[in-house]
């Protein structure tokens, strides 16, 4: 059986163009997440491409949680698994607990940080500034269009090929905050 850093490297990228439904898929899935973390949850926010309007992105809705508490979601990840969410824990950042949603096909992520967490706003911001410059989302979608191709059974080497823009934006988003 392949380990799971093994099974990460084993996907292909697979992009499509920007679906207006996954707007709507978020939402429904914060109403179903407020009903399993109640008190704990204080806010969701849609990240990653597909908040991004217009970008092309990979069909999984990345969804940011505000938490008052990561020990209490460590108590709250067996409730989780009745929708279909498998704690994978910090998964590699400090002060985060991820969860994946749909086994191979992985439909959702959730990226669940205490409030306050830096990793919020940075996710937050870079949805915000690309939404507000659709020169810069037209761009990013030729970049990640162009990995996919060259790095297609490679997610490590897609991620990688992203880092530099993806720098550049959340650089040019703290400057546009401001």
């Amino acid at each position: 059986m392949p380990t799971l850093r093994a099974a990460f490297f084993m996907r292909t990228i697979e992009l499509e163009t920007y679906n207006d439904c996954w707007a709507g898929e978020f939402q429904r899935e914060v109403v179903l997440l407020e009903a399993v973390l109640c008190e704990n949850l204080i806010r969701a926010h849609h990240i990653g491409s597909t908040a991004i309007k217009g970008c092309c992105a990979k069909p999984v809705i990345d969804i940011a949680l505000e938490v008052v508490s990561l020990n209490e979601i460590d108590r709250q990840s067996i409730q989780l698994e009745t929708p279909g969410y498998e704690a994978k824990g910090a998964f590699g950042i400090a002060g985060r607990r991820f969860f994946q949603k749909g086994d191979d096909s992985r439909t959702h992520h959730l990226h669940a940080f205490e409030l306050g967490h830096p990793d919020i706003d940075r996710h937050r911001l870079f949805v915000e500034y690309m939404n507000a410059h659709p020169d810069k989302v037209a761009e990013y979608s030729a970049l990640k269009t162009e990995l996919a191709s060259r790095y297609r059974d490679s997610p490590e080497q897609y991620s990688a090929g992203k880092a530099t823009f993806i720098d550049m934006i959340e650089s040019a988003a703290m400057k546009w905050k401001r």
